[in-house]
């Protein structure tokens, strides 16, 4: 077939019939475009041939799992990405409405040798995109995302015969039954449930009641629109919003899930946010005593505890610090036999015999409530004070454009690498390192750090900041960063700062 258009004018018969990809869409590990803006219906085809393609280049065997997240559009979305695999002679199984990990498990269940997940995950609505993954259970990263744009873009996808589509909707109670299996709670546990009227809103509650937890419900009914807040557990105002709600229900504490499921937000029962880094922590500490010298991989935003902890110490506990994004997370995980990855933004991938080592928003709310009933006399807060202190900004995410966003930071690094080869202080302390496997992380001698790195799913850099020392350290942190930051003109402003 031909190439696709990389714009073509909307309410035109062209618009309908004609494929448009916007070429930025293919991200590192997913795909993403504002739709139909930059992808219309026409163009998911395209990329559904692509993918089909894609499989019979790689040896994949012709069958596949497809499911959609829960916006106005996705089925309309799904059905044009279905028709595409089918023209490639693909084998559809259409599991319906899913969280991303329902559609990684829906893998294994069905034992598919490949997954599209049609969601927009936690980006507001107006976008779309597909997670897509052969070798279960890994995603696409940036070399088979890299080989799928250039498929779909140069026009090779190959029409074949075979294509077949069939509905199968036992996925969702035979992964709920493999997420609690028998398990229930010992211990009273009231949990404050909020899926911001994201998808998550038609699993999370039922999962928490199988395991005998009572259920506050925030948000949870299904609502397209999103009338609250935008379902993304990293967002300050979803926080805000859970901690309001655990105070007024005197919940034990609060999980919050994104807009497919596939993230897990905190908030104790003092209405504290606990970011995933040390939520991590808290976790691996739970984890450490019967799986000692185990390893952990954290993503460079994540918080330095996985390394320096004592309690972690105690058992051989071994760190790996990884670049950020749930391809490169997930796959890193498998490479090393690790235990579990966490990453900051809420992706855990819980690995055997935990997991099935892709990251699942359910799987971590299991494994909480777990820890909890192993710790009867201790509530969530105290989990998070018995932590080392430290003090960290949340993810801020400065407006940079997709097709400028890697050169810019490609210049913030060279500036903060010549920065530290002078031997100059940062926010007043020496640098001890500067770790640039995905963009750059400076270190300073106390443990304080700053990272910059360009988002791989939105037009942003992000920046995040921690401080073994003080909050007055972490803002001197952000200002240093920062400043290095505002060399660069075409840079925005930010979502959130400190």
């Amino acid at each position: 077939m031909s190439a696709p258009l990389s714009q073509v004018t909307p309410n035109t018969w062209e618009f309908l019939s004609t494929p448009m990809i916007k070429p930025t869409g293919f991200r590192e590990y997913d795909a993403r475009w504002r739709f139909p803006e930059e992808i219309n219906l026409p163009g998911m085809t395209a990329l559904g041939l692509g993918l089909g393609t894609q499989m019979h280049a790689r040896g994949i065997e012709p069958r596949i799992v497809v499911g959609n997240d829960y916006r106005e559009y996705s089925v309309a979305v799904k059905n044009a990405l279905m028709i595409g695999l089918m023209q490639a002679g693909i084998e559809v199984t259409d599991i319906g409405p899913a969280l991303s990990p329902m559609a990684y498990f829906a893998q294994f269940h069905l034992d598919s040798p490949a997954v599209a997940m049609v969601t927009a995950s936690h980006n507001p609505n107006g976008w779309t995109g597909v997670k897509m993954g052969f070798e279960r259970p890994l995603t696409h990263g940036p070399d088979e995302m890299g080989e799928l744009r250039d498929i779909v873009l140069e026009g090779r996808g190959e029409p074949r015969p075979g294509g077949s589509y069939k509905i199968d909707r036992t996925v969702k109670e035979a992964y709920l039954q493999d997420l609690v299996g028998d398990f229930k709670m010992s211990r009273k546990l009231k949990v404050v449930c909020a899926t911001g009227n994201g998808t998550a809103g038609a699993i999370a509650p039922e999962l928490f009641e199988r395991m005998g937890v009572e259920v506050v419900n925030s948000h949870n009914e299904l609502d397209y629109t999103f009338p609250h807040y935008n379902p993304n557990p990293e967002a300050m105002e979803m926080l805000h919003d859970m901690a309001d709600t655990v105070k007024a229900s005197g919940a034990d504490f609060a999980l919050g899930f994104d807009g497919d499921g596939d993230r897990c937000g905190v908030v104790d029962d003092e209405g504290e946010e606990i970011f995933a880094d040390k939520m991590g922590v808290i976790m691996a500490r739970g984890f450490a005593p019967d799986h000692p010298g185990a390893t952990f991989v954290a993503d460079v935003k994540s918080t330095g505890l996985f390394a320096s902890d004592p309690e972690l110490q105690k058992y051989d506990i071994k760190a790996d610090y990884w670049k950020t994004g749930h391809s490169h997370m997930k796959r890193r995980v498998k490479e090393l036999g690790a235990l579990a990855g966490f990453e900051k933004s809420g992706h855990y991938f819980l690995a055997e015999p935990i997991g099935r080592g892709y990251d699942c928003g359910m799987r971590v709310a299991v494994e909480i409530c777990k820890l909890m009933d192993r710790n009867p006399d201790k509530s969530m807060s105290d989990l998070r004070k018995a932590l080392p202190r430290v003090y960290s900004t949340p993810t801020m995410s400065p407006y940079c454009a997709d097709d400028e966003k890697y050169d810019v930071l490609a210049r913030i690094v060279e500036k903060l690498e010549a920065w530290h080869a002078e031997g100059k202080d940062f926010a007043g302390r020496p640098i001890k390192d500067l770790v640039t496997v995905n963009g750059a992380r400076v270190i300073l001698d106390n443990g304080g750090w700053a990272l910059v790195r360009a988002s791989s799913n939105t037009p942003n850099l992000v920046v995040v900041c921690e401080s073994a020392d003080s909050d007055a350290e972490l803002r001197a942190l952000f200002a240093e960063i920062d400043g290095v930051i505002r060399t660069e003109p075409s840079v925005g402003d930010y979502d959130q700062t400190i």
